[in-house]
């Protein structure tokens, strides 16, 4: 604890106004934690603002000959215990309150791993949907050469999110190594195999979200063989972590992607909605496995289990008591609005926050980056094996902090964190 060596100055705000704003949301959380384990108020400072935050126009040629200008970020939160570590996603969406909030998320995943980084994000706002391969090829490039001073094997590390995957990485590999004058596979994670990426990455998120949902099942006593789930969102972290919970005994009974939801009490084979999905160009849409219904229909359905693995602020106030599962694991990031949170432990309901259940992608990404390093790889059951105890140390950890201090393990899991990045901080030193 640092509780003995940091004195609380001041008085936080700790307003638990619903807000839909991620970052405010992150904050709300953020200021909680920070009051409970008495932070100081330089400290507070510190880790309230990014460090570094980058805004840069991207000049890319598209196939119709006219030029196009996109707008890109990248938000570098901290890198008090080490280099900076975090996505990159593509989506209209992108904005600067965004990537703030889950460059911070990163941040706290990383301390809650316990593994040595800081946490950034980055993000363009585009429609990858309406763009060939050679327009995100060079929007990506272009990307790159923008942030070519930022990106670093020691410095910042990206990795893919919404939208980017193995492909993109490769491309900034390439670029990177161009600018850098030799091959340089460590300055991003989440690579094809065959260009320095680890075995194990693909699925790492999903299964780190299934080992949180059997440690929690444990403390609650939920017999997983006797339990139904529902999942939102289908993509790599959603239809894996339901691959994993079915495997575990689980009956899913309801999944979902964009193009809509689909429930069956009798329980979906999910190899075989896997296998639609890769059949279908990636999406649901027209999955005969069970009866359509809507994404916040699947929210509410009775079920045992909740995994959230779609988009942020997809449970409020608005739905918040309406949830009838009595354990939701966020495989997404900001899936839960704070202001919910409160009408959520108040009725009984656990949540496995986002920053602790989702940590397993970073914790394989985190493999890949030293697996370049020293140039020695591990195989697939040597990385299930590490990520699977990391993840279980991790959820014990916030548990036990949790039931000391009566707090929900959202609180908890900020306030692990928050000692460890605070100790980091204070270790170092300050101008």
């Amino acid at each position: 604890m640092i509780t003995a060596g940091i004195k609380k100055k001041k008085a936080l705000d700790l307003s638990q106004t619903e807000s839909n704003n991620p970052y405010e949301s992150m904050m709300q959380r953020f200021q909680e934690a920070a009051k409970i384990i008495g932070l100081d108020e330089e400290t507070y400072n510190i880790l309230k603002s990014p460090d570094r935050q980058y805004l840069v126009s991207l000049p890319v040629k598209m196939d119709n000959g006219k030029m196009q200008v996109f707008e890109g970020y990248r938000i570098v939160h901290s890198t008090s215990r080490g280099p900076s570590k975090g996505g990159i996603r593509y989506s209209m969406d992108v904005n600067l309150d965004e990537v703030k909030a889950l460059a911070a998320w990163m941040t706290w995943k990383c301390a809650v791993a316990d593994i040595p980084y800081g946490g950034a994000k980055g993000g363009i706002t585009c429609d990858p949907s309406k763009m060939s391969e050679g327009e995100l090829e060079r929007l990506t490039r272009a990307y790159t050469v923008a942030l070519r001073d930022v990106f670093g094997v020691d410095k910042d590390i990206p990795a893919p999110d919404v939208a980017t995957g193995p492909r993109e990485m490769a491309w900034i590999v390439d670029e990177y190594s161009k600018l850098k004058g030799e091959f340089t596979p460590g300055v991003v994670t989440g690579k094809p195999l065959h260009l320095g990426g680890s075995e194990g990455r693909v699925e790492a998120t999903g299964r780190g979200v299934n080992v949180a949902t059997v440690e929690a099942a444990k403390k609650m006593k939920l017999n997983l063989s006797k339990a139904t789930a529902a999942v939102q969102g289908f993509g790599n972290v959603g239809s894996i972590t339901a691959k994993y919970m079915e495997l575990e005994g689980v009956r899913i009974v309801a999944i979902s992607d964009h193009t809509g939801a689909w429930h069956n009490p009798k329980g979906i084979d999910i190899q075989k909605a896997i296998a639609f999905r890769n059949e279908n160009n990636g999406v649901l849409k027209g999955f005969k496995g069970g009866k359509e219904i809507t994404n916040e229909e699947l929210l509410t359905l009775e079920v045992s289990i909740l995994a959230p693995c779609a988009l942020e602020n997809q449970i409020s106030r608005k739905n918040a008591n309406d949830i009838k599962a009595k354990l939701i694991v966020e495989g997404a990031n900001g899936p839960i609005t704070a202001g919910a949170d409160e009408i959520l432990q108040e009725n009984g309901i656990i949540v496995v926050p986002d920053i602790l259940a989702n940590g397993g992608g970073v914790t394989v990404s985190y493999f890949e980056w030293t697996q370049n390093r020293f140039g020695y790889y591990y195989a697939v059951d040597e990385i299930h094996k590490r990520a699977d105890r990391s993840m279980s140390r991790a959820f014990n950890n916030v548990w036990k902090m949790s039931q000391k201090y009566k707090v929900s393990l959202r609180i908890a899991a900020y306030m692990f964190a928050l000692e460890k990045v605070a100790t980091a901080i204070k270790s170092r030193g300050s101008y």
